[in-house]
């Protein structure tokens, strides 16, 4: 289920790193609008230019989807012998599962995004693995090479979780539940559409801000983007406010329709799990 989704969104997830690290729209090669992406990466790169960078999430795919849902178990479990509101409990939960899940992923992160930002031909860019052997090489496993960008990524999962699972739980426990299973199921999935859009749209400055430190810098040889907080300062002070939510509809159009599946699919295999196991 989880590579079909890569494979299904990962030109709109392609498409929203373009516009983030995107940082000047008088640019003739700049994107103006979501259509007018599609039409110049397909033009310029061909069908697999909106593939690039597919690898490392496949690779990351089911150690990131247990990490974040064994450990919000987990995280419930232990917040359990605190008391505090349910309300409370999930979103506390959700921000440990996130931060837990990005220790994981970043790595892939980082290689993902170097690699979608590179606009030359497909057979003209490096492979994943001669990409990340590059990143080590010249840079190293710490916080400037293959770990770059590691407190934005936790911004952006511990947010996203924090709210998606805060709010998907929150407001599946204050709607009534539906006898009948289609209804049911559609009441579930409206929930979980709503709970990964809000979160996409509470998060994206996080993610803007770590494309910044993980894409390509605006000078060559020299770090503009560092750090989280003084990356997004940097972005609002020179592009204004409206450019810490660069690359929102993609991401929208990915992470709303994508988190309610995967909320689905968890909650509908938990349970067949606990009836006949």
């Amino acid at each position: 289920m989880g590579l079909v989704e890569i494979c299904l969104m990962h030109p709109l997830d392609v498409v929203k790193t373009r516009f983030q690290i995107q940082r000047c729209t008088t640019d003739p090669n700049s994107y103006k609008s979501l259509g007018d992406s599609f039409r110049m990466i397909f033009r310029t790169e061909g069908l697999f230019g909106f593939y690039k960078g597919i690898l490392p999430p496949i690779l990351a795919e089911t150690p990131k989807r247990a990490v974040k849902f064994f450990t919000f178990e987990q995280y419930k479990k232990l917040l359990g012998y605190v008391s505090l509101s349910p309300a409370v409990t999930f979103a506390i939960a959700g921000l440990g599962s996130g931060l837990t899940e990005a220790i994981v992923v970043n790595p892939f992160e980082v290689v993902k995004v170097g690699l979608q930002a590179n606009r030359n031909t497909f057979s003209e860019q490096p492979s994943t693995m001669s990409y990340a052997r590059h990143i080590i090489k010249k840079e190293g496993f710490g916080l400037q090479g293959l770990n770059k960008g590691f407190t934005a990524t936790l911004g952006r999962h511990g947010v996203f979780n924090m709210v998606y699972f805060g709010f998907y739980y929150n407001v599946k426990n204050i709607i009534p539940v539906n006898k009948d299973p289609t209804l049911e199921f559609l009441r579930k999935f409206g929930i979980g559409l709503l709970s990964g859009t809000i979160a996409s749209v509470i998060n994206i400055p996080f993610d803007v801000a770590k494309s910044r430190i993980q894409g390509p810098q605006p000078v060559p040889g020299e770090i503009k983007y560092r750090t989280c907080f003084k990356t997004m300062a940097t972005v609002y002070r020179e592009e204004g406010i409206l450019a810490l939510y660069k690359g929102l509809l993609p991401k929208i159009m990915r992470l709303g329709p994508g988190g309610a599946v995967m909320l689905l699919v968890y909650e509908y295999t938990h349970s067949w799990l606990q009836e006949n196991w």
